[in-house]
C-alpha cells in the first residue's frame, strides 16, 4: 500500500480519498479548513504555500490536484497554486494527477477527444489550459511524472449545489414540480459520474501509461436534462416531471447579483450545442468502463 496525497475535500476529492482509503493506503487530505472524510490524517494549509505542501507531501507516491477556486477567482487563485503543485512534485518525486476538465477546448464539432487542441479563447480556460502545459513541459523535461483527467458535468452522490443535477434539480424532481433549467432542455449532454472521476484518477496516478498525457474520465452516453429527469422519476416512480427552460435575458440579469451565475455566460457554448465526449480511449487502454446510467441515477438519488 502507498501513501497518496488528496488536495482539496470538495465532491472530487472526498469520494477519492475515501476510495484510497477502502483499498488500504495511507492519505492525506489538505484543505485550506482542515476536513476531509474519516480515517484520513487531515491537514490545514494553504495550497499555494509550496514549502508547505511538499513537507506534507514527503515520502508520497502520489499527490492530486483536486482543488476548484470559486469559479469567479480561477484568474487569481489558480496560477500560485499550479506552481506550487509542480514544485512540490519536483521536489518529491510524487507523481501528479491532475483534475482538469474540457474548458480548454472551447467550443467544438462533433465528439471530443483528448487530442484537441486547447484552443479556447476564454482566459478563465486559457488559464486551465496553462496548468496542463506548464506540467507537460516539466514532464518532458524529465523534471516530473504527471497526468491530467478530464471529465464533463459531474453528477453523482456528494454533488455540490454548483452542479446541474443538485439539489435544485433533484428537490423539484422529488417533489413532483416543475424543474427549472437555465439551458435548452432536449440537447444531448455528457455527464460524468463522480465515483467514476475517483476511479479514474486512481488508474492515472498508478498506471505509467497514463503519465505525460491527458485522459478523458469514462463517461456514458450523452442525454438531455430531459431524458435524465424522466428516467429519474421513473426509477421514483413518478410520472415524467415538467421541465421549463429560463430564458437567457433572465438569466444574464440574475447574473448581475449572483457571481456563480453571472459566470453562465462562459459555458452557454457547451449546452446549445450537442456536448458529447469521447472517453473510449481511456476505457480501451486500462479496460474500465463507466458505471451504467440507471445504476448512477439510483445511487445519486438514494444519496
Amino acid at each position: 500500500m502507498g501513501k497518496h496525497v488528496v488536495v482539496g475535500s470538495g465532491q472530487v476529492g472526498t469520494h477519492l480519498a475515501t476510495k484510497l482509503l477502502a483499498q488500504g493506503h495511507e492519505v492525506t487530505v489538505v484543505t485550506r479548513s482542515g476536513n476531509g472524510p474519516a480515517g484520513a490524517t487531515r491537514v490545514a494549509a494553504d495550497v499555494a504555500d509550496r514549502r508547505r505542501l511538499t513537507e506534507i507531501t514527503a515520502g508520497a507516491d502520489t499527490l492530486y490536484n483536486c482543488v476548484n477556486p470559486q469559479y469567479h477567482r480561477w484568474l487569481t487563485d489558480w496560477p500560485p497554486m499550479a506552481e506550487s503543485f509542480l514544485a512540490t512534485a519536483e521536489a518529491t518525486g510524487a507523481v501528479l494527477v491532475i483534475l482538469g476538465n474540457l474548458y480548454p477546448y472551447g467550443p467544438v464539432t462533433g465528439p471530443m477527444t483528448e487530442d484537441l487542441p486547447l484552443a479556447s479563447t476564454s482566459p478563465k480556460a486559457q488559464v486551465r489550459a496553462k496548468i496542463w502545459v506548464d506540467a507537460l513541459a516539466a514532464h518532458e523535461a524529465g523534471r516530473i511524472r504527471v497526468t491530467e483527467v478530464r471529465g464533463s458535468d459531474y453528477f453523482g452522490p456528494g454533488t455540490t449545489d454548483q452542479s446541474y443535477l443538485g439539489d435544485r434539480f433533484l428537490a423539484p424532481l422529488r417533489a413532483g414540480k416543475t424543474i427549472q433549467v437555465p439551458w435548452p432542455t432536449d440537447m444531448p449532454h455528457s455527464w460524468t459520474y463522480l465515483p467514476d472521476v475517483a476511479d479514474a484518477l486512481i488508474v492515472a496516478g498508478a498506471d505509467e501509461r497514463a503519465w505525460g498525457r491527458p485522459w478523458h474520465v469514462p463517461t456514458t452516453d450523452p442525454v438531455s436534462f430531459r431524458q435524465l429527469g424522466e428516467r429519474m422519476a421513473a426509477i421514483l416512480g413518478k410520472p415524467a416531471p415538467r421541465m421549463v427552460q429560463l430564458p437567457w435575458p433572465l438569466v444574464r440579469t440574475l447574473g448581475l447579483f449572483s457571481p456563480m451565475l453571472g459566470e453562465l455566460r462562459h459555458v452557454r457554448y457547451q449546452f446549445v450545442a450537442p456536448y458529447v465526449l469521447d472517453s473510449s480511449e481511456f476505457q480501451e487502454t486500462f479496460g474500465v468502463r463507466p458505471t451504467p446510467l440507471d445504476v448512477a441515477l439510483k445511487a445519486t438519488l438514494a444519496s
